[in-house]
């Protein structure tokens, strides 16, 4: 069934369906992202997901109101090291990371935050892991008295650097973060990710603004997409996938504020482009997820429901839906980050034949479907399923 002009791929960021075997090794067993949500939620139904065949996924039958589904269906397991944003979405890419991100639970050392002062002109704030929110609440003032940036870390493989947007102008920051980025791939320390946390507001009253910028490591090697761009093939970003695929031929890109505008520019770009249309809706992440907020989490999945009747009533008889996530984080689940689970992999388009794809053995096999249904050269990593 190859043989479509377009892909559009929806990565719902941390919308896991339940634990890996290995989550016990992360702290995470018994963390269900969707489950646990459908729970905290009574009365939610996500009739659209099920139509696709959500609730048909191994795991996810309690949920089921009887519906048969009209998609394909299953969930995938992480052949990767590590739950984080970057290796996931590699993986999905089909490109698994054997060996996980450094991470720095008692903050930075002085062989990374010397060279970044030293570059940067200036001392800094912080170094701890912190929540971004609570973090520029508490520091937010200093920082505006004496410049000097907040850098804190998470659960994550993340150097964050916060700043005012009055106090140090954004190409400033973005500079600061160039350069921490520079540095640390020169550095003996594997950090997925360099993020710019611009922010706004008085003392007491801050917060953070749509200005958000991602510098990822390089990949160790070629994803899909590097394969989709020998191939000729148009690959449209919007959301975070140019930031964690820095080194990839994007041939349009879209940020994004939140998964309203998300979904706005996906629908947009259904209608004007072809070949592969990558949208990540980032809220469920970043808002809901990290927050332990399963009302946000089950209201933001309920939006994106009600949005898929008019994804699929545009979408013509070449054109494939895939959804599907990059790791888990429970909203439910102790502590604040990412927890380590299947992701969904869901599929539709008009000619489908519906029925299960099982729990397929790594997130790669949804970056070969994508080559496949674009008529490009099968990947080292992955099974398509058309």
């Amino acid at each position: 069934m190859a043989g479509f002009k377009k892909v559009l791929l929806f990565l719902l960021d941390s919308v896991g369906v339940g634990e890996l075997p290995d989550a016990a090794q992360y702290g995470d067993a018994g963390a269900a992202t969707v489950q646990h949500t459908l729970e905290r939620n009574p009365g939610l139904t996500l009739p659209n997901l099920e139509r696709l065949g959500l609730m048909a996924i191994p795991g996810m039958e309690q949920f089921s109101t009887g519906v048969i589904p009209e998609g394909r269906y299953g969930k995938c397991r992480e052949q990767s090291k590590g739950k984080d944003s970057i290796v996931g979405h590699w993986e999905v890419m089909g490109l698994p990371t054997p060996m996980a991100f450094d991470t720095f639970p008692e903050g930075f050392p002085p062989e990374i935050l010397e060279p970044f002062t030293a570059a940067i002109g200036r001392g800094i704030l912080g170094n701890e892991v912190a929540s971004g929110t609570e973090i520029i609440q508490r520091l937010g003032e200093a920082h505006q008295k004496t410049g000097k940036p907040i850098v804190y870390t998470s659960a994550d493989s993340v150097f964050q650097v916060a700043a005012h947007e009055e106090t140090v102008p954004l190409p400033l920051l973005y500079e600061w973060c160039e350069k921490a980025r520079a540095l640390l791939n020169e550095l003996p320390y594997g950090v997925g990710r360099v993020i710019a946390r611009p922010f706004v507001g008085a003392p007491g009253n801050y917060t953070r603004t749509a200005n958000r910028h991602d510098y990822a490591v390089y990949p160790p090697g070629d994803t899909d997409l590097e394969i989709l761009s020998r191939a000729g093939i148009p690959i449209h970003s919007i959301g975070k996938p140019s930031d964690i695929f820095p080194e990839a031929a994007f041939t349009s890109t879209r940020k994004t504020s939140g998964n309203e505008e998300g979904m706005a520019a996906a629908l947009a770009a259904l209608k004007e482009k072809d070949g592969l249309i990558f949208v990540n809706l980032l809220d469920y992440d970043q808002k809901w997820g990290h927050r332990r907020d399963p009302a946000g989490y089950g209201a933001g999945l309920k939006a994106f429901d009600d949005f898929l009747p008019t994804v699929t009533q545009t979408m013509g008889p070449e054109d494939l839906l895939i959804i599907t996530a990059d790791h888990g984080c429970d909203p439910t689940h102790h502590g604040t980050d990412h927890t380590r689970e299947h992701i969904p992999f869901l599929l539709w388009h008009r000619r489908i034949e519906p029925g299960p794809l099982g729990v397929r053995e790594t997130f790669a096999d949804i970056g070969a479907t994508v080559l496949d249904a674009l008529g490009a050269p099968e990947p080292e990593c992955g099974v398509s399923v058309l």
